[in-house]
């Protein structure tokens, strides 16, 4: 087993990899870069007005997300040091989004949901989130925007906008609903998770 070390949070931890897992990952063909790449733990350089070259950037993320099955994703998670996250909600005729330069301009209430990561595949596990957010950012056009978003959207917004910080999931869920789901596909079911 191999472990994930998890310094960074507020309370250290380190979560047992099974050898399942990782074989898990190494199949995976999508060049997300997983734990412990460095690029995941960079904050991420402001892009300004959006160029020929971003939007290509954002139609290589938007091809990875979707590749992979994700809600969302933001370019450090293709090693790619730029503030800029994509993000689309399972619902049918949900929008492709595109946020560059996202700041947080307010947040209230309080939601704990499950959340997962395409940089740590399978892993699963509780964070406590603000309900609802009013983010401002710049879209790929580039024209300001501000975003209302509350429940799902906002926990997706904020998960992204956390990679731009060089900040995981892991480092605010909470430590005790840390648990490993394995796609059908692999033939298992569960792996076992050791939280120490």
């Amino acid at each position: 087993m191999t472990l994930l070390d998890l310094r960074a949070r507020p309370n250290p931890l380190s979560i047992e990899v099974p050898e399942i897992v990782r074989d898990l990952w190494s199949r995976r063909l999508v060049d997300i870069v997983k734990i412990p790449h460095p690029a995941l733990r960079r904050e991420a350089e402001s892009v300004g007005r959006p160029t020929p070259e971003i939007r290509r950037i954002v139609d290589r993320m938007r091809d990875a997300m979707k590749a992979d099955r994700g809600m969302g994703l933001a370019a450090p998670q293709l090693n790619i040091n730029l503030r800029i996250l994509v993000y689309r909600l399972p619902e049918d005729n949900a929008p492709f989004r595109v946020m560059i330069d996202p700041h947080l301009i307010s947040a209230k209430g309080e939601q704990v949901g499950s959340e997962g990561c395409l940089s740590i595949p399978y892993l699963i596990a509780d964070v406590r989130r603000p309900k609802e957010i009013i983010v401002k950012a710049t879209d790929i056009l580039g024209r300001t925007v501000r975003r209302r978003a509350s429940e799902l959207e906002a926990r997706v917004i904020l998960h992204e906008m956390d990679h731009l910080d060089g900040i995981l999931f892991v480092d605010r869920a909470e430590a005790s609903t840390f648990h490993w789901e394995l796609p059908e596909s692999s033939g298992l079911t569960s792996a076992s998770s050791v939280v120490r």
